[in-house]
């Protein structure tokens, strides 16, 4: 059984060994002990704190295999892009040039540094070992975080963005960066990108203010600009099964999209159940697979099959409330892991 969880300390030396598995572009999950300690103790207070408003709190999950006790993947939360640590993108913008004259009418698309002091919700960081990548693993490790917040709103924003990994390769070469960034940071994309976990100041230092004008990039920069790595490529079409859409935002580094989407519009928030557990089996239920959360209780999420009763309550297997460690009596939020009718 594989279940989702808040990050603890102890997790420390399971989460260097994940990262020394992730390739390069995972910023949230970097091959640097001490900063990855740093932030599971900027995590950890946050899960025993209900927050009345979001202010950028960073809540980091991990998914554990039951069986072996072992760390498998990870996925964050932050509550609030934005406020003292300002949040950059590039806006992809046109303009509509004309001559009479020569009767020539051109639409040029550039890009402007858009810098956000008050921003939305953003989710990232998901990763997990590649043997655990199949049977649901991955869209379990995704689509939980929208019932964790459906079931603390006030702790949210009311739209959650996603910064889909860009185009480079294994060695960190991104044309966009090469084309654009190096110019005026005199640095290869890794280093730029490793520094802005910590600091940002740099960026607004250095980063161009006017707009960018798209043509007169290089062709193979312009090629991946709004273009996502392969590996991103299922991640990206399992946020747009659940309704994110492409806002015209890209990454300053290496120009990943941004989805975005309001979380009460999210197809696993709008379709989930609350209900009570009024009934733990041990004989199998038939229905379709569910993310599951708890409700009230220590945070935990798995896969599961439930049914609604008559009453409108539910009814699990014994090793969903297990691991979940639910009793009769208490709540539980689920959700379809796919869109209902998929076939998938």
């Amino acid at each position: 059984m594989l279940i989702i969880r808040p990050v603890a300390e102890s997790d420390l030396d399971d989460l260097v060994e994940l990262a020394g598995m992730a390739s390069f572009g995972l910023t949230s999950l970097p091959r640097d002990r001490e900063l990855l300690a740093d932030r599971i103790a900027r995590s950890s207070p946050n899960f025993q704190t209900e927050h009345r408003k979001p202010q950028g709190e960073l809540y980091i999950f991990v998914m554990e295999d039951m069986d072996t006790a072992k760390l498998v993947g990870t996925s964050l939360i932050v509550s609030k892009v934005g406020g003292f640590d300002p949040f950059y993108a590039f806006r992809i913008e046109s303009c509509l040039n004309e001559s009479e004259h020569l009767n020539i009418r051109k639409e040029v698309s550039f890009l402007r540094l858009i810098k956000e002091h008050s921003g939305p919700t953003e989710i990232g960081g998901l990763f997990l070992a590649p043997t655990y990548r199949k049977h649901g693993a991955g869209r379990l490790m995704s689509l939980f975080r929208f019932l964790y917040m459906a079931d603390r709103r006030l702790q949210f924003e009311s739209t959650v963005i996603a910064e889909m990994r860009g185009v480079a390769d294994e060695a960190g070469y991104s044309p966009f960066w090469e084309a654009l960034g190096r110019h005026f940071f005199d640095m290869n994309y890794p280093k730029a990108d490793y520094l802005s976990l910590t600091d940002k100041r740099f960026i607004a230092e250095l980063m161009p203010r006017s707009p960018i004008y798209i043509c007169l990039l290089p062709k193979e920069a312009q090629e991946v600009i709004g273009k996502v790595h392969e590996n991103t490529r299922p991640a990206l079409k399992m946020l747009q099964d659940e309704g994110f859409r492409y806002n015209h935002m890209v990454d300053i580094f290496d120009a990943g999209p941004m989805v975005a989407r309001p979380l009460n519009d999210i197809r696993i928030v709008k379709d989930s159940v609350l209900a009570v557990v009024e009934n733990i089996t041990s004989s199998p239920i038939q229905s379709p697979t569910s993310i599951i959360t708890n409700v009230g209780k220590e945070f935990r999420s798995c896969l599961g099959a439930v049914n609604t009763t008559m009453s409108g309550g539910a009814s699990i297997e014994i090793g969903v409330a297990k691991a979940l460690k639910l009793e009769i009596g208490d709540s539980i939020r689920f959700g379809l892991i796919r869109p209902e009718g998929s076939g998938r």
